[in-house]
Formats: C-alpha cells, sequence, structure tokens
C-alpha cells in the first residue's frame, strides 16, 4: 500500500499527456468570437452605409436637379436646341446621375423625349431615382409646366463606394479582433499560465522524500485571487499526504504483525466453506436417492440446451420414462424395495445416457426426463429401445405388474420443431403426452 501510494505522488507516474496550451485555447475562443461578431458588425455597419449612401446620392441628385432646373427650363421655353443638349449632356456627365430622361411636353403635341446614359451605365435598379416637372413663368403670377426630368442614380457608384467601405470596416475589425486576442493571450500568458506551469513542474518532482518542501508562487505582492487559493490548497494537501504516509507506515507495520495468523485463518475457513458448498452444491442440485440431477439441475440446464438448438439449427430430443404399476410394486415389496428399484432404474439410465451433453434427471417419483442434444427422434427412439433392453436384462421382478414379471419403462419421445416451439416447456409437454399415449396403449413401450 505504502508502494501504491508513492506511485500516485510521483509526478512521472500519473502526468496527463500534455495535449495543447490553455492559453492558445482561449485564444482561439477568442478569435472564433470576434470572426463572429465581426461577421455581425460588418453585416450591421454595411446595411447602415447601404442606407447612407443612398441618402448621400438622394441629396447629390436633389442638388444637381436645383442647379439645373432653371437653366433647362429657360432653355425648353426658348425652345434652345443647343443650349438643351448642352445642359442635358452636362447632367448626364454628373458623377452620381447614371441616366437623365427629360419629357418635354407642348400643346397639341406629341412629348418629344431626350434621354442622356452617364459613360458605362447599364441600368439601375437599387438606385435613387428623382422626377420633377419643369416649370416657367411666362409673367407674373402664373406658372406653366413645359416638361418633366428624371434624373436616376448610378448604381454602380453606390456599389463602389460600399465596397469600399466595407473593406474599411472589416480591415479595423480584424484589426480590433487581432488586438483584442493578443492583448488577452499576454495577460494571460504573464498572469496565468507561467504560474500554472510552475505549479505542474513541483508536481511532477513531488516524492514521498521531499513532501514537505512547500510550493512558493514567484509573484508580486499577495492578491488573494484564484493562484493564491491553489498554492495554499497544494501545500496544504502536501502535508496531510506526508501526516497520511507517516501513518501507513506505522499501521503497516503493526498490520504485518498478525497478517500471517491471519492469512491461516482464513485459509482453514476457505478449506471449510469450500467442502460446505460442495455439500450444499450436491444436495440442490443431485436427488439424494438416485444420485442423478434433481428437478432443479434440470431447469437451469434444459433452457441452455434448448436454446443452444435453436441457435445451431440442431436437433434436440427429450425423453419422458415412467416406471409401469410403481405404486404397486412399493405396495407389493415395500418402500425401501421401491428405493432400491429407483437406484437401480437410475443406474441403468446413467450408464447409458452418459455422453457430454446428455443429462438424466429425476423429476419426482417415479418419473424421469432424459436430455439428448444433437440426436434426432430417430436417434432418441432407438436410444429409449436400447434402454428398455438393459432394463430388461436386469430382470428386476415386479410380479404385481400386469405387462411383464419384470420392471419396465413406458417412454414418450419428442423431437425439437423450431417451427412451431418457441419455449422448452412445449418441447417437454410434447414428450410428456406421448408418454401419456405410452400408458393408455399398455405400458413397457416407446411412443414419439
Amino acid at each position: 500500500m505504502l508502494a501504491e501510494s508513492e506511485s500516485k505522488i510521483s509526478g512521472k507516474a500519473v502526468a496527463p499527456p500534455r495535449t495543447g496550451s490553455l492559453a492558445r485555447r482561449l485564444v482561439l475562443a477568442t478569435l472564433a468570437f470576434c470572426v463572429l461578431f465581426t461577421i455581425a458588425t460588418v453585416s450591421v455597419r454595411t446595411w447602415f452605409a447601404w442606407g447612407n449612401n443612398l441618402a448621400t446620392m438622394n441629396a447629390e441628385l436633389g442638388l444637381i436637379d436645383q442647379v439645373f432646373q432653371g437653366t433647362l427650363s429657360k432653355a425648353v421655353w426658348e425652345m434652345d436646341s443647343e443650349a438643351l443638349q448642352a445642359q442635358i449632356d452636362s447632367v448626364a456627365l454628373a458623377a452620381p446621375v447614371g441616366r437623365v430622361e427629360l419629357r418635354i411636353l407642348r400643346p397639341g403635341r406629341a412629348p418629344e423625349v431626350l434621354e442622356r446614359q452617364h459613360p458605362g451605365h447599364t441600368g439601375s435598379i437599387l438606385a435613387p431615382a428623382l422626377r420633377r416637372q419643369l416649370t416657367v413663368s411666362p409673367y407674373p403670377g402664373a406658372n406653366e409646366v413645359v416638361g418633366e426630368l428624371t434624373i436616376e442614380g448610378d448604381e454602380s457608384l453606390l456599389w463602389r463606394r460600399l465596397w469600399k467601405e466595407v473593406g474599411i470596416i472589416m480591415l479595423t475589425q480584424i484589426i480590433q479582433s487581432l488586438a483584442l486576442a493578443g492583448l488577452i493571450m499576454g495577460m494571460f500568458n504573464r498572469s496565468v499560465t507561467l504560474h500554472v506551469r510552475r505549479i505542474a513542474r513541483h508536481l511532477e518532482q513531488l516524492t514521498p522524500q521531499n513532501l514537505k518542501q512547500h510550493l512558493t508562487l514567484e509573484r508580486r505582492g499577495k492578491a488573494s485571487d484564484e493562484l493564491d487559493l491553489l498554492e495554499a490548497g497544494v501545500n496544504d494537501l502536501q502535508d496531510k499526504l506526508a501526516n497520511h504516509i507517516e501513518r501507513q507506515s506505522r499501521d503497516e507495520l503493526a498490520l504485518a504483525a498478525s497478517r500471517d495468523q491471519l492469512a491461516e485463518l482464513v485459509e482453514q475457513r476457505t478449506a471449510q466453506l469450500k467442502a460446505a458448498n460442495i455439500r450444499l452444491e450436491a444436495l440442490t442440485r443431485f436427488d439424494p436417492l438416485t444420485g442423478l440431477a434433481n428437478r432443479r439441475h434440470f431447469d437451469e440446464l434444459k433452457e441452455l440446451e434448448f436454446n443452444r438448438a435453436l441457435r445451431h439449427e440442431q436437433p434436440f430430443s427429450v425423453l419422458m420414462c415412467d416406471i409401469d404399476f410403481f405404486k404397486l410394486y412399493n405396495d407389493s415389496y415395500g418402500h425401501a424395495m421401491g428405493d432400491q428399484c429407483l437406484r437401480d432404474v437410475a443406474l441403468t439410465m446413467s450408464a447409458l445416457f452418459s455422453r457430454s451433453g446428455e443429462l438424466v434427471a429425476r423429476l419426482g417419483g417415479e418419473e424421469f426426463a432424459v436430455l439428448l442434444p444433437g440426436q434426432t427422434r430417430d436417434q432418441a427412439l432407438a436410444s429409449a429401445e436400447r434402454l428398455q433392453q438393459l432394463l430388461s436384462h436386469q430382470k428386476l421382478p415386479h410380479s404385481a405388474s400386469a405387462v411383464s414379471p419384470y420392471v419396465t419403462l413406458s417412454i414418450g419421445i419428442a423431437e425439437l420443431d423450431v417451427t412451431t416451439m418457441e419455449r422448452f416447456d412445449q418441447l417437454l409437454q410434447s414428450a410428456d403426452k406421448a408418454l401419456y399415449r405410452a400408458k393408455s396403449l399398455g405400458r413397457n413401450r416407446c411412443v414419439i
């Protein structure tokens, strides 16, 4: 026991395998959180950036409208085609404009449509659009609509601005995440990992001889934190282990003095117990009169052999045997001779059925059962007839028998049918029915 304690205390014997740094796992977890947080932050900030870009483009389109609305209205009213074309071209070349359309309204005539697109513009779905009516005041107090101006924003410009902002957002978030992970790793290594490794090295070097050497963490000041509690706990555990080993050594010396005497006493009691168990097993598993297996032993083995036959798909047969007119035998010769008759029949059955797996059991009174694993009903019938022949050769007198002057047997035979039999009791019941038929047909015979 002392050797076991020493092996448990020895650091090399119980040191767990090192699977990685705790600080590294903490950093990886922090980085994983930062990645998820970055994705969420970038998504939210991108959404707001998109909204801001739309608002900015709307404001830019409004400013362009304010700048060119008056001059366009005047050019339409005065039907100055050159000025009108120049103004529309100027609007189309503005940075946020993707397409500009001017519908000139003239009384009694179909609207005239002038359209310009920014170079490289391929259409717009998400960009904002601004629609205004162009009006002029030919004289004070009068307003006349001379056209409709539609200015669509450039969607490609929206996306370029958005991707630029997304790049800046991602770059700042990544820098923040890396800085946070580095800061956490540095602080954790300096404040925790360094001292944990010192504790691990101290524990690896512990032996029963140096348990009195306490652990000392070289820390600036006493923060009364978890590491200080761990240091105190390790030292307290070392003291308790040292005291325990000392008491254990004294107890082992005292125990050694009485160990031999106790071992001798245990050996004597064990031998007595084994002998008692052997006698008890013989009483509980075998019939005291005939020496055959009793009903309990028969019940233990019948299911085992039955299931083995089902599992391996092997034949399995059962004999049910009954001494003919045994009650009359007892009445004629007395119970002492009846017991001797049972022993003689049992001896004959034991001599015949002695192969591995075969079992002869006395079920009660003059009734016997035989388990025949691996035998078909024809083989079992041959064995039953052989049993009757051996018994007839002994010529045990039975003057009260109505079928023979000697002791005879009626035997019922049944073979396992895997299609109809799921339990051993079905097989035994079939053999019992065959025995009943043997008795009803005149006894001293074998019936399948």
